[in-house]
C-alpha cells in the first residue's frame, strides 16, 4: 500500500545568474512500513527532498501526496497541523529544549496539539528508547546518544504516519550510531513505522530495505 507519492519535484532557489536548481523533476513513492535510505553527497539535494516531503517547504512545482493526500493543497495552518500530526521528524542536531527534561522534550507534539500523553504509552516509549531512568533529565545531563534518542521519542509520540530522519547519526560516534540504527529498525519493524532516513554513509544505508541515490538534485 502506497504511503507516499512524489510527482515531478522540483526546487529554485534564487533568480537569474544566482539560481540554483535544489531539486531537479524528482518522483518516487513509498510503501506502508518501508524503510528507505535516501543517499547524496552534502549539496546533493537530499535534505531539501526531505524538507519538501515534511511539508517543512514548499516546492518550486510538483507535487507530494502522503496518504493520497496532496499537501501542498493546504493552506499553512493546515499544513502546520499535518506536520504535528502525520510526521515525525529526526534532526541530526536533536532540537532538544533545554529546559525541558526527557520525558516533557518527548510530550511537545503533544501538547501543541492540546492532547496529554497517556502514562502507560510513555512508559513504554522511555523503555523503548532505553530512557526509563532518564526521565527527568534535562539535555545537558545527557550523552549525545541519549539526546538523538529524545528526539527520536518526540518524533514517534503521535504514531506519525511518516517518520522522516536527517542525518539521524551525524553527530554520534559509532556505537551510538549503531544504537540509534537498531532503535529506528526496531520501530520500523515493531511499530510499523514508514521511515525515510537520509545520509551521506552508504553503509548506514545498507540497514533500509531500499537506497534511493540522488546527485545534483536528481534520482539516479
Amino acid at each position: 500500500m502506497e504511503l507516499l507519492r512524489v510527482e515531478h519535484l522540483s526546487k529554485i532557489y534564487g533568480q537569474g545568474q544566482n539560481q540554483v536548481k535544489a531539486l531537479d523533476d524528482v518522483s518516487l513513492s513509498v510503501s506502508k512500513g518501508e524503510f528507505v535510505a535516501i543517499v547524496g553527497a552534502s549539496g546533493s539535494g537530499k535534505s531539501t527532498l526531505l524538507h519538501l516531503i515534511g511539508g517543512v517547504d514548499r516546492p518550486t512545482s510538483g507535487k507530494v501526496y502522503v496518504n493520497d493526500t496532496d499537501i501542498f493543497s493546504m493552506n499553512d495552518d493546515e499544513l502546520a497541523i499535518f506536520r504535528r500530526r502525520q510526521v515525525g521528524i529526526i534532526y541530526q542536531f536533536y532540537n532538544l529544549i533545554p529546559i525541558l527534561n526527557v520525558q516533557e522534550n518527548i510530550e511537545i507534539p503533544l501538547e501543541l496539539d492540546g492532547r496529554k500523553a497517556d502514562k502507560k504509552e510513555m512508559d513504554e516509549m522511555l523503555e523503548r528508547l532505553g530512557l526509563t531512568q532518564r526521565r527527568t533529565h534535562l539535555p545537558n545531563e545527557l550523552s549525545g546518544g541519549q539526546q538523538q534518542r529524545t528526539s527520536i521519542g518526540r518524533a514517534l509520540i503521535t504514531r506519525p504516519s511518516l517518520v522522516l530522519a536527517d542525518e539521524p547519526t551525524g553527530n554520534l560516534d559509532t556505537k551510538s550510531s549503531g544504537e540509534i540504527m537498531n532503535l529506528l529498525k526496531r520501530s520500523n519493524h515493531e511499530l510499523d513505522q514508514t521511515i525515510i532516513m537520509i545520509t551521506h554513509n552508504m553503509e548506514l544505508a545498507k540497514a533500509a530495505d531500499r537506497i534511493i541515490m540522488i546527485e545534483d538534485g536528481k534520482i539516479k
